[in-house]
């Protein structure tokens, strides 16, 4: 029998009368236990900024939190060491959901992985990021060790900083089968195969069957080999994460149609991989329209290089870009023109290829028409390299250098003609 002082105890914490009936009478260890001891016990819990309504439901559906001396360690490391850090929706899981016999080991497991290398700082970002039952209480110090030597070469540390969840994965089912495949692509390469997975973790959620199909289809369709995928993979491994049939498979169709053969299908991906990635109606379609405006015949390799080229900015901004050297009185063609001799103009910034031509007619008096011969003047830096440059030549030179001699030969040479000059 219990008294009315345990009836009050629990509205404290949104436990009704009727229910405590049926918890007390569910739970006949409660009755064991004084009035004093479950309230130290839920003040233990409290103390981890449990609110009323939360603890209540913990206490329903697990009332033993209250009668099991194995939690009072663990609370206390909760508390203490972790700091009441833990977020709430993980700290339930774990006093409602693990094995109670479980929870001795925990502080040992969390003090195993500061012990390995993970900043004490950072031990909660890791244990808000992973299933606490699976990775802390179901897994011995031994396995938990294993998996973070077998991480050591790919990244390590690092690697499970930047995303602590690749461990709620089983090592030997799901970790080491899914790192075997990149290292078969990769030839055997470590390092590389680390760098793909510190870049892109989530890698590693994705199953051998599906990076297989992957990289089946690139191979297949496309024509590539591994080396060619792997390198791929290495510089945009979200490749990954794209649909095979609605985005790889149209897309690569395109480049073929536009006379690409693998190599060079592989040479275009290398350097605008988010192409097959990128949406084709808000994106791509609205940059081929613009490309075909200005006189780029569509669905040939002079306009894949423009579009490897336009992939790497907005369609507003390429836009304005087009817009901007219509302006200066460029006609269509010569934007194409100047475009294949230097494709990257069409990614440039907008307001920062202005600036570079108002300094071109304005400070250095030049004709604009100089861009038509020498368009790559558009991509070198305006105040290191443009401004440095003229400035220090001008008083020798005089202001009708070649822009092009000006500004492509290499800092070694530009110093050594400079040091020249003065002597």
């Amino acid at each position: 029998m219990f008294s009315a002082s345990f009836f009050a105890l629990f509205q404290e914490i949104g436990i009704g009368f009727e229910e405590t009936q049926v918890l007390f009478s569910n739970n006949p260890d409660l009755t064991s236990v004084s009035v004093e001891s479950l309230r130290s016990r839920l003040r233990s819990l409290r103390s981890l900024d449990f609110d009323p309504l939360a603890l209540g439901k913990l206490i329903t559906k697990r009332p033993t939190v209250l009668t099991d001396n194995q939690i009072d360690p663990l609370l206390t490391f909760l508390r203490d060491e972790l700091q009441g850090k833990l977020e709430k929706p993980r700290l339930t899981r774990l006093l409602s959901s693990t094995e109670q016999k479980l929870w001795v080991s925990f502080p040992q497991k969390v003090r195993f992985l500061v012990d390995r290398g993970i900043p004490v700082d950072r031990v909660v970002h890791v244990l808000n990021k992973v299933s606490l039952p699976k990775v802390l209480c179901g897994r011995s110090v031994d396995e938990i060790d294993r998996t973070l030597a077998f991480f050591e070469p790919f990244g390590g540390i690092d690697l499970i900083l930047k995303r602590p969840q690749i461990l709620n994965h089983d090592l030997d089912a799901q970790i080491i089968p899914r790192v075997n495949v990149l290292m078969e692509l990769s030839d055997g390469d470590v390092d590389s195969v680390g760098k793909v997975l510190v870049r892109f973790p989530i890698f590693l959620s994705y199953s051998v069957e599906h990076v297989e199909g992957h990289v089946e289809f690139l191979s297949s369709f496309a024509g590539l080999d591994y080396r060619q995928i792997f390198r791929i993979i290495l510089v945009y491994p979200a490749i990954v994460t794209a649909s095979r049939e609605r985005k790889l498979r149209p897309r690569i169709q395109f480049l073929k149609e536009c006379g690409l053969d693998s190599d060079e299908i592989f040479k275009f991906l290398i350097k605008a991989p988010t192409f097959l990635s990128t949406s084709f109606h808000e994106n791509i379609a609205y940059k081929l329209v613009l490309l075909v405006k200005i006189g780029y015949r569509y669905r040939t390799k002079d306009f894949t290089v423009a579009v490897r080229s336009a992939n790497r900015t907005n369609s507003v901004n390429m836009q304005k870009v087009i817009g901007m050297f219509l302006n200066y009185g460029f006609s269509c063609e010569e934007i194409v023109t100047m475009s294949k001799k230097h494709p990257q103009i069409l990614q440039y910034n907008h307001a920062s290829l202005e600036m570079k031509m108002e300094y071109l007619i304005e400070e250095m008096g030049r004709d604009i028409e100089e861009l038509l011969f020498f368009p790559a003047f558009l991509g070198y830096k305006l105040d290191d390299r443009i401004k440095h440059r003229y400035e220090v030549k001008k008083s020798v030179r005089g202001a009708g250098m070649s822009i092009n001699k000006l500004l492509s030969v290499s800092q070694e040479t530009f110093t050594g003609k400079q040091k020249k000059a003065h002597a």
